[in-house]
């Protein structure tokens, strides 16, 4: 599906990085605070600490700001938990890594994949369906992670136990964001990894020995 362009009238591509960025942190804040609907572009920018003006010469209207931050998540968690995969690929080791990048990712981006989906119903018809296929497309990650362990005898799973187990690694990354009032009280976040990943591959292992 093809990506919404957000447009800038500023031309310099790591400058308008740069401002997005300040401008998606000013924005979660606020998001966090009064929900999407309720917070002004006015205060995006305050909170980004530029012009209403110059916020405008980055982006078109305010769900940009929505969009862009959901890209972002998306982005981060691809890039994360298919890297440092190393010697590891179609190995149960691969797939523990790749769980570990994933919900180290969701544990620094926690605020927005908070805002993500509390505010999610806030985008346009335009932009929903692409953010929506972002997601499986981020499901889909694990998935071929899986399907690279079924190929090398690593784990015995069908097809529909990979998309399954995939929804699954997803769903649990997300919980540490979404529960974390009450999870944090209780684990780290390496203790969550480690006893989360072997719940998940628990089931697995066993189902081979059967």
């Amino acid at each position: 599906m093809k990506k919404r362009e957000v447009i800038a009238s500023v031309k310099d591509e790591k400058l308008v990085k740069k401002r997005r960025n300040e401008m998606i942190k000013g924005a979660i804040s606020l998001f966090k605070q009064k929900g999407f609907h309720q917070t002004t572009t006015r205060e995006i920018a305050k909170a980004s600490g530029f012009s209403i003006g110059t916020l405008y010469e980055y982006i078109r209207k305010k769900e940009d700001v929505l969009y862009l931050v959901c890209d972002r998540i998306y982005d981060e968690v691809r890039e994360r938990t298919e890297q440092d995969l190393g010697d590891h690929h179609g190995t149960v080791e691969g797939l523990r890594r790749a769980i570990a990048h994933y919900f180290r990712v969701v544990d620094e981006l926690d605020d927005e994949v908070l805002v993500m989906y509390q505010e999610l119903k806030a985008l346009s018809k335009e932009s929903l369906p692409y953010v929506l296929n972002k997601e499986l497309e981020m499901t889909a990650i694990f998935e071929r992670i899986l399907r690279t362990c079924v190929e090398s005898g690593a784990l015995q799973l069908s097809e529909g136990e990979i998309r399954l187990f995939a929804h699954n690694i997803i769903v649990l990354g997300q919980m540490w964001a979404f529960r974390r009032w009450a999870l944090r009280k209780m684990y780290t976040l390496e203790e969550y990894i480690e006893w989360q990943t072997e719940f998940l591959l628990k089931g697995i292992m066993e189902k081979q020995q059967v």
